[in-house]
């Protein structure tokens, strides 16, 4: 019963939030998800009725994103067929260089501000920090899946800051983001963009035209055998019990080799990025086997989709908002920063890294850089929405890099294990080095498109 009251509820805020974004011109203007629409009416609604729903269901609730992100991360690489490593390194690392810079300065900003000013200060924990990456560059999903680890580090409140700070983050990447779309069409750098008082009541709506309603995906076997979403579910969770796979092995090397360590790493280790990698070997076993067409991306992408708007709505409907009050000056200077430096980056780095077709490139990765993958295309099709530049095909190939490591990657699940383990300040000189790696490689790519054009 817990979990029919838990699917119903959920659904129930998802299509609120798209009725609202339908008949609401002013989310219409901010073009704000159905998801995040649907999840701050479930915040609302369970605040002001705290009583409302039995305390099972909203214990389900919160663990659910944990879940979802498992999925979501599972289907990334299923059904992409990876492109030749030139071609990749040829058109992705200049957008590579700009996104790594943005999510390791993340943690530079965000583990400086809180080591040295506000733990000082407010005696605010150290990991918080990391809530800047974690949130603006990863997201709810990622929160969620490192819900483990800030319980098992006796932080459980961070799991609230870091949902904060993912739905802040993506309403800002949008609100900051189309300001700054405006802003390059009034300039001139991008011709492409259809401004909100020239588009047509469907689109602003959300819902696509009768006849020009896209598939979404291919059926990869017949139906009398296996229904083909039942396949591509299967491959997934067997994408996630690969990763669970090898969590669990390296949870149990670990106690082998150091049983009387204080500290684990990979005690709370997040499962998502595991995940992750069994999803990759799975796709490059079945090209080894020339199977890998059974396999639609398509497919993977909408199934994803559908999780992480679940993901999203469960999420913020499950803020507690106490936290929220108690750490809000912190929180509010955690945020200013991260914008600072997005902006930043876009109008003065941007221009000079990237040889043609600037401002799209570069408002791809600032979407991803406060809210989420999602965010960042729905930015990117503003201003090109025929695909007319390179933009979509290097912020696609730059994602098979950037991915398993930042973002929710590895490192991004990481991190905060350390922080825990070792400290905030050896994490905080790590991602200083790499900051400075990634600017050092970036002078070099400015320098060779100067030569260039010389």
């Amino acid at each position: 019963m817990t979990a029919i009251i838990l699917f119903c509820l959920l659904s129930l805020f998802l299509v609120v939030g798209k009725l609202l974004r339908a008949n609401i011109p002013l989310l219409q203007r901010l073009y704000l998800p159905s998801s995040v629409i649907g999840g701050l009416v479930g915040l609302i609604l369970l605040q002001c009725f705290p009583n409302l729903l039995p305390a099972d269901v909203t214990k389900y609730m919160t663990k659910l994103p944990g879940f979802l992100i498992n999925i979501v991360f599972a289907s990334l690489f299923l059904g992409m067929v990876t492109p030749s490593v030139k071609s990749i390194i040829k058109t992705a690392f200049p957008q590579l260089c700009f996104s790594q810079i943005l999510a390791w300065g993340q943690y530079v900003l965000g583990l400086g501000l809180a080591g040295f000013i506000l733990t000082p200060l407010f005696g605010i924990n150290p990991a918080f920090g990391n809530l800047l990456e974690i949130g603006f560059e990863g997201g709810h999903g990622t929160v969620g899946g490192m819900a483990s680890t800030f319980e098992a580090n006796n932080w459980s409140e961070g799991i609230a800051l870091g949902y904060t700070m993912a739905t802040v983050g993506m309403i800002l990447a949008i609100v900051v983001g189309m300001i700054l779309v405006n802003w390059a069409n009034h300039k001139g750098y991008v011709s492409q963009v259809v401004p909100f008082s020239r588009q047509d009541k469907l689109r602003r709506k959300g819902f696509y035209k009768q006849g020009e309603m896209p598939s979404a995906g291919r059926q990869t076997v017949l139906c009398d055998s296996l229904d083909s979403l039942a396949w591509h579910i299967a491959l997934i969770g067997l994408s996630v019990a690969l990763g669970y796979i090898a969590l669990t092995f390296f949870q149990q090397m670990e106690i082998k080799m150091f049983p009387d360590a204080a500290k684990r790493v990979f005690a709370g280790f997040p499962l998502f990025p595991f995940c992750m990698i069994g999803g990759l070997l799975i796709q490059r076993g079945m090209q080894k086997i020339k199977q890998d067409h059974l396999i639609d991306h398509a497919q993977m992408q909408r199934l994803a989709g559908a999780a992480l708007d679940f993901l999203v709505v469960s999420a913020i409907a499950t803020i507690r908002i106490e936290v929220v009050m108690q750490n809000w000056l912190a929180l509010l200077l955690l945020v200013l920063c991260g914008v600072t430096q997005a902006v930043l980056m876009l109008l003065f780095l941007a221009p000079k890294l990237f040889k043609n077709a600037w401002f799209e490139r570069a408002i791809a990765d600032f979407g991803q850089g406060l809210g989420v993958t999602a965010t960042g295309l729905l930015l990117l099709r503003t201003v090109d929405p025929e695909s007319k530049t390179e933009a979509a095909t290097a912020f696609g190939y730059k994602q098979l890099f950037h991915e398993p490591f930042m973002g929710g990657g590895i490192f991004t699940a990481l991190a905060l294990t350390l922080v825990f383990a070792i400290g905030w300040l050896p994490v905080f000189l790590i991602s200083l080095f790499f900051t400075v790696i990634w600017g050092a490689i970036a002078f070099w790519i400015i320098r060779c498109n100067r030569k260039e054009n010389a």
